[in-house]
């Protein structure tokens, strides 16, 4: 594989799952750690990803600019964003997770409606700061420096303390059989804790991770009331899930 066509498909990888380890586009590439590594601190060097420690992370994830013209997918993500914003109602009590989906939701909030929204990530809450309507309660804990999230025992201890309405979570990988999982194990257990916090869960997911997985499972299909994504809930690309214990949207 040419070394453009290897570049290429890091960048996929990294905008499509916001963050990746080094090890996991050796993997896929079928090339040594050290080679990707190279690549990984070229592409930093053009400003097209940010190179982290074992990894990299999309510059949408790591840099959120007012213009979002970095955002990977952002038409779709603003679809789902709005699909999400009909489960809204006065006086709802809610959380939305981190991730530039969520972040587009934080955005689409509706004016008319008064509501609570507990976050765990600095953008969405710096973002709901701009909202009258919106009382923005920041769930502190340790932060992740490459998703800006708390996370940790801090994190999971406060989560347990409140029961939202409806929590809006991302996630790294979806799968029909296997659930939704992470390479990030901190990530995961936070995750955990929103999804025990929520009477109602809502997964906000582009369809390029449908029937996708990594190491670290967060939960089953069946802890998550609902699927959200840009395609049309009929589309052939879902009809693996429409068998599972899910709302699609």
């Amino acid at each position: 594989m040419l070394k453009e066509e290897r570049q290429h498909t890091i960048l996929n990888e990294v905008e499509l799952h916001n963050r990746v380890l080094l090890t996991d586009l050796a993997e896929k590439l079928d090339v040594s750690v050290d080679t990707v590594r190279r690549d990984v601190k070229e592409l930093d060097g053009e400003n097209k990803l940010v190179k982290v420690h074992g990894g990299a992370v999309s510059t949408g994830f790591a840099n959120h600019s007012p213009a979002r013209n970095n955002v990977y997918a952002l038409e779709e993500k603003i679809l789902i964003a709005q699909k999400a914003t009909s489960f809204l109602k006065e006086n709802s009590v809610i959380l939305i997770d981190g991730g530039t989906t969520c972040l587009e939701l934080a955005r689409l909030l509706p004016t008319n409606i008064n509501l609570t929204c507990f976050t765990l990530s600095l953008p969405v809450a710096m973002e709901l700061l701009g909202k009258p309507n919106v009382e923005t309660i920041f769930i502190g804990g340790m932060l992740s420096k490459d998703s800006q999230i708390a996370i940790g025992s801090n994190a999971i201890h406060n989560l347990s303390q409140v029961k939202v309405d409806y929590s809006f979570i991302g996630t790294g990988y979806v799968d029909s059989a296997f659930g939704l999982t992470e390479f990030d194990w901190d990530i995961v257990q936070t995750k955990k804790a929103v999804i025990q916090a929520s009477k109602k869960t809502v997964l906000l997911c582009i369809s390029e991770k449908l029937n996708s997985q990594h190491r670290f499972k967060t939960c089953d299909l069946n802890m998550i009331d609902t699927m959200i994504t840009e395609l049309d809930p009929e589309h052939p690309l879902l009809e693996s899930f429409k068998n599972q214990d899910l709302y699609l949207l």
